[in-house]
């Protein structure tokens, strides 16, 4: 046993310690919280985080950051930056939905409809080009990391 100010520690205890104070200093591992991709058979948001890409033009989606509501902190790159109008991910079964929309100059109300599918770890669905009235399937894989978000 070791003495820790008035209290009785077992040296088990000590090296936890020792260890997540550690992990907190090693840059990259305690400032990102890990999401678990599948939680009691749903999808937790914060998985979609990170950049995609759209590998038949090099189209970019670079999710910073998903909220517990839904809403997604996301942009658009084709190559220049575009924000989105709308940016959600809700439950749908065991996977996904992402809805993103764009209002920004040539694409008036163009859509992304999307699924995330834990398994292949895509975004999969539907781009509807509002100004053409097309629509197009599409899939986006994640890009590794390392490399400038947008590049």
């Amino acid at each position: 046993m070791l003495r820790w100010p008035e209290k009785m520690v077992k040296a088990g205890a000590l090296q936890v310690l020792v260890l997540v104070f550690g992990l907190m200093s090693v840059p990259g591992v305690a400032a990102q919280p890990m999401a678990s991709p599948v939680v009691r058979g749903k999808v937790d948001s914060r998985v979609l985080e990170g950049e995609w890409v759209r590998p038949d033009g090099g189209y970019r989606i670079v999710i910073r950051a998903a909220d517990v509501d839904g809403r997604l902190d996301a942009m658009y790159f084709n190559p220049d930056p575009l924000p989105f109008s709308r940016a959600l991910a809700v439950p749908d079964g065991a996977k996904l939905r992402v809805f993103f929309e764009l209002r920004a100059g040539g694409y008036a109300g163009s859509t992304y409809d999307l699924r995330y599918d834990p398994a292949s770890d895509r975004l999969y669905g539907i781009y509807y080009q509002a100004v053409a009235k097309q629509s197009f399937e599409v899939f986006f894989t994640r890009r590794q990391s390392g490399g400038e978000p947008g590049r």
